[in-house]
């Protein structure tokens, strides 16, 4: 390229620049007119803001001071500056003086507002002057400190800001806040937060917490009405489930200021009151006595089921809660009150008894049915007045008719030679007879003076001085165990030589009943008839000595004279034939006077108790025909005929000896009874477990006033022999466990029948080693 192309391009180039230049220069120019432009519009609008800013807080009565590096600085609200002045007595309404005077007021405000300055901490105050309160509160912006001071004065003075109103809500220690129109929150305090679980008012609203929903309701029906509206609301707090009275409030400028007071305690107190109520309703609905209870209108509140019944009075008429006159007049037209000849006047004194402040007293109420009413009047504790009515025709009945017996107690008492005391179990004497006072030679009235036992066991000390057995008696009296009370017998010796029989009994009633008795001349009867009675057994047992020795006595020359006189008999061709009969009668009267030894020495045995059964098994038939035996000679000496019935009857348990001994005497007596041809029968049949042994004749009967007494001792003597014979029978029946009865009628025979029971057994008075 050559020396003008290069200048050529360097001049072109040059141009090129100095286009370029202008061009930026232009762009520039322009772009700073856009700026200039739009900082102008924003100084417009800070100076507008400024002007807002300032209009505001002078609207609202406020001064706005700026406070950098402790100089304060008046940003607006000149003339609500000066009313601070004013209520704070700050005579130059100057910002800094201001400021000075805030903190001088009160140490806690300097300590605030030195925070502020410093650390830039918020704070909010109030100061109370002479004519007004002041309040403060403190905001930082960068470098600055801004104070709002607000001036109230006059009523406004006495009225709390908002922060210590939020702070005196906060305070309160249940739930409360503002509400809006739909019932949701816009402002809570703590307690609300702590009941709903949540950490503040945006933390509730994302989880969708709330206090009750129950609440908010109320809130929102309180808003929609325009009217305050109360509820009580239960609710869970803490996992405690608790009573709250909520009230809702429009508020002056919209929302609903919610407040809600715990009343947990108040209810659970109501519920329980009523549990009680109704269980003390229940209870008087299960009583007898009838109960109605008229509340201060006089209206009847409550009654029971006996007393509609008492009164025989409709239910459905009582349910519309009559009035106690009403209750009256109704009872009066149906005759069932007292008859009164004013009952105006007796209706007005009994209406009057509302006025009364303390119970009055029981009235017995005499109705025309006959019945008679107990009629008992007190002060309701929740007011008016409980009237109880109990029928007590049937305690007076019952009373007269106690008081009767307790009379006829008394004159029975009275009757009695035994002293007879009754003590109750607190000791108190109850009842005595005359005896009593006469047996101790006390009067009545000196029984009476005495009262209980202490007073009676010294009235009777000087005649029985044993203090022991007064305080054992007493332990029988009064002691509550029952073992103490248990019964006590015994005899004492008095001081006047006089033998007491004592006994104390318990009576059903928890009394007890002691008496005296007089034995001495008992005693002494006692005693000489025990000497006596040791006399006669004496007299016995010699007795039975004696008849034991004189019958061994006689049984040896006795056994000699029927042996010689059987040798006499059997001599032969020795004796005459007149000689040989007088032989034969020693022999019968030596054996006859033997058979009345043995009857002498069995009937001594069995009185004294020692004869003894030997026991087998006898068949009757046997036995029946082995007696008709032994007597046929006898029986055809004397004409008379002799039979046994052996019929079927079997065995018996008996001792053979003595059975034989019993037939052998009532077939021997028979003989005795029954005339030439005549006929003696010997049977004997079984019937209801026992068998009956029959001797039977055909003679001329016993007189009926001798078989009342015909098995005494010694009644047929007149026939010969010692009379024990039928004793004997009885004797030996009974021995067996039977019994013999007899039946005669003059001139037509007798039959004797020995009852005897199949299993016989000795007597246990014969037998004592058989008592098992």
């Amino acid at each position: 390229m050559g020396a003008n192309e290069l200048i050529l391009a360097g001049a072109a180039g040059a141009v090129s620049l100095a286009i370029c230049a202008v061009l930026w220069a232009l762009s520039q120019r322009r772009q700073a007119a856009g700026q200039v432009k739009a900082l102008q519009g924003r100084l417009a609008g800070i100076e507008t803001r400024a002007d807002a800013a300032q209009a505001s807080a002078e609207a609202f009565d406020s001064a706005l001071l700026a406070v950098e590096d402790g100089q304060a600085m008046l940003a607006s609200g000149e003339e609500a500056l000066a009313i601070c002045a004013q209520v704070l007595g700050v005579e130059t309404p100057d910002p800094q003086a201001l400021v000075n005077a805030l903190m001088r007021a009160d140490p806690d405000h300097a300590r605030r507002l030195r925070a502020l300055f410093e650390r830039g901490e918020a704070c909010a105050f109030e100061v109370r002057g002479e004519t007004g309160v002041v309040s403060v509160e403190g905001r930082a912006a960068g470098a600055l400190a801004w104070l709002r001071l607000s001036a109230a004065v006059g009523e406004d003075a006495a009225l709390p800001t908002a922060p210590r109103f939020a702070a005196f809500l906060d305070a309160h220690p249940c739930p409360a806040w503002i509400a809006a129109a739909d019932g949701s929150p816009v402002w809570v305090n703590r307690a609300w937060l702590k009941a709903a679980d949540a950490a503040d008012l945006d933390d509730a609203a994302a989880r969708g917490l709330a206090f009750d929903r129950g609440a908010d309701a109320l809130a929102s029906e309180a808003a929609n009405l325009g009217q305050k509206r109360e509820a009580l609301r239960w609710a869970t707090v803490g996992g405690r489930r608790q009573a709250f009275r909520v009230a809702a409030q429009p508020l002056e400028g919209g929302g609903v200021g919610v407040w809600t007071a715990d009343v947990t305690d108040l209810e659970e107190l109501r519920e329980a009151l009523r549990r009680n109520v109704e269980a003390h309703d229940e209870t008087l609905n299960h009583i007898g006595e009838a109960v109605a209870i008229f509340g201060d209108g006089k209206r009847l509140m409550f009654h029971n089921a006996a007393f509609a019944e008492l009164w025989a009075i409709e239910p459905a008429w009582l349910a519309e809660r009559p009035t106690h006159g009403e209750v009256l007049d109704r009872l009066r037209q149906r005759r069932r009150l007292p008859e009164t000849a004013d009952y105006g006047k007796w209706k007005a004194a009994e209406l009057a008894r509302y006025e009364q402040l303390g119970p009055a007293a029981d009235d017995l109420w005499s109705l025309p049915d006959g019945r008679t009413l107990k009629v008992v009047r007190q002060p309701h504790p929740m007011g008016g007045l409980l009237l109880l009515f109990s029928d007590i025709t049937g305690d007076l009945k019952l009373k007269a008719q106690y008081n009767a017996l307790i009379e006829v107690q008394q004159a029975t008492l009275d009757k009695l030679s035994d002293a007879v005391a009754v003590f109750g179990s607190d000791g108190r004497l109850r009842l005595s007879n005359d005896a009593f006072s006469t047996f101790w030679k006390i009067t009545p009235a000196q029984l009476e003076a005495a009262g209980d036992f202490e007073g009676v066991t010294e009235l009777c000390v000087p005649k029985l001085h044993d203090r022991s057995f007064w305080r054992e008696l007493k332990g029988r009296v009064a002691d509550p165990d029952p073992s103490a009370r248990a019964p006590m017998t015994g005899e004492l010796k008095t001081s006047d030589d006089r033998v007491v029989a004592y006994q104390s009994r318990p009576l059903p009633d928890g009394a007890t009943l002691i008496a005296f008795t007089d034995v001495t001349d008992a005693r002494k009867l006692e005693s000489a008839l025990a000497a006596r009675e040791a006399a006669l057994a004496d007299a016995e047992r010699l007795k039975r000595d004696f008849v034991g020795n004189v019958s061994y006595e006689l049984r040896t020359p006795l056994t000699t004279i029927i042996g010689y006189s059987e040798l006499l008999e059997h001599s032969g061709d020795i004796l005459s034939d007149r000689g040989k009969q007088h032989a034969a009668a020693v022999k019968s009267a030596a054996t006859q006077l033997a058979r009345s030894i043995d009857d002498v020495l069995d009937m001594a045995q069995i009185d004294a108790g020692e004869m003894a059964l030997d026991l087998e098994d006898v068949r009757v038939g046997d036995l029946l025909i082995g007696v008709a035996a032994r007597w046929n000679d006898g029986a055809a000496a004397a004409s008379v005929s002799i039979a046994a019935e052996t019929s079927d009857v079997g065995l018996i348990r008996g001792d053979a000896k003595r059975l034989a001994q019993i037939l052998d005497h009532l077939v021997e007596n028979a003989l005795a009874q029954t005339p030439s041809g005549g006929t003696v029968t010997l049977a004997a049949r079984k019937a209801l477990g026992e068998v009956q042994l029959t001797v039977s004749d055909t003679g001329r009967g016993i007189p009926f006033h001798v078989q009342a007494h015909i098995f005494d001792r010694f009644i047929g003597r007149e026939r010969g022999g010692p009379g024990l014979g039928l004793a004997l029978v009885k004797a030996l029946t009974e021995l067996h466990g039977g019994w013999v009865a007899l039946e005669s009628e003059p001139g037509a025979g007798a039959t004797f029948t020995c009852h005897l029971p199949e299993e016989a057994h000795a007597g246990a008075e014969a037998q004592p080693e058989l008592q098992l």
